[in-house]
């Protein structure tokens, strides 16, 4: 289940459209690696979580190898890790050197089956997590009611 809320905001390459209302994912939780190999191990899986933790840091370990030796890897079923790089500009091809590159970036292009969630997703609307947090405030704090606009002015 997707838990998603709705604002009102202005399409940056169309502002005399005037606002409309757009979704916001509402993400319940991060899962930590402890926690995503728990998770995994629990599908019965043969292998423990000790091992299970290990075999994705010798992955990432591996991906990063061979990213830096120029490859890209593909992970059925997950997508593929591949890079681009960012460089400054020289005056000319003579003058560039290997100094004007400054920046690796990591692309990671999901498989179909991660691409295309649309098709299996579930999705049920919410309250923004700061409305959310700004009423368990208040019933906290024994008040009886919240001002939404308030709160989503103030971001609180």
């Amino acid at each position: 289940m997707i838990e998603y809320s709705v604002y009102m905001t202005t399409n940056h390459l169309s502002k005399d459209e005037g606002a409309k209302a757009y979704a916001a994912a509402q993400i319940r939780e991060k899962l930590g690696t402890d926690k995503f190999v728990a998770h995994v191990a629990r599908h019965n899986s043969v292998f423990s979580k000790g091992t299970i933790k290990g075999v994705l840091a010798d992955v990432a370990c591996c991906v990063r190898e061979q990213l830096l030796n120029g490859n890209k890897v593909q992970l059925e079923g997950l997508g593929t890790f591949g890079f681009t790089i960012s460089s400054q500009g020289a005056e000319s091809l003579n003058e560039f050197t290997a100094a004007n590159i400054k920046k690796i970036n990591v692309i990671f292009t999901p498989d179909s089956e991660l691409e295309n969630l649309i098709d299996d997703a579930v999705f049920s609307p919410t309250s923004s997590r700061v409305v959310q947090a700004a009423a368990l405030k208040a019933e906290k704090n024994g008040e009886g009611s919240v001002d939404l606009e308030a709160i989503k002015k103030k971001g609180v």
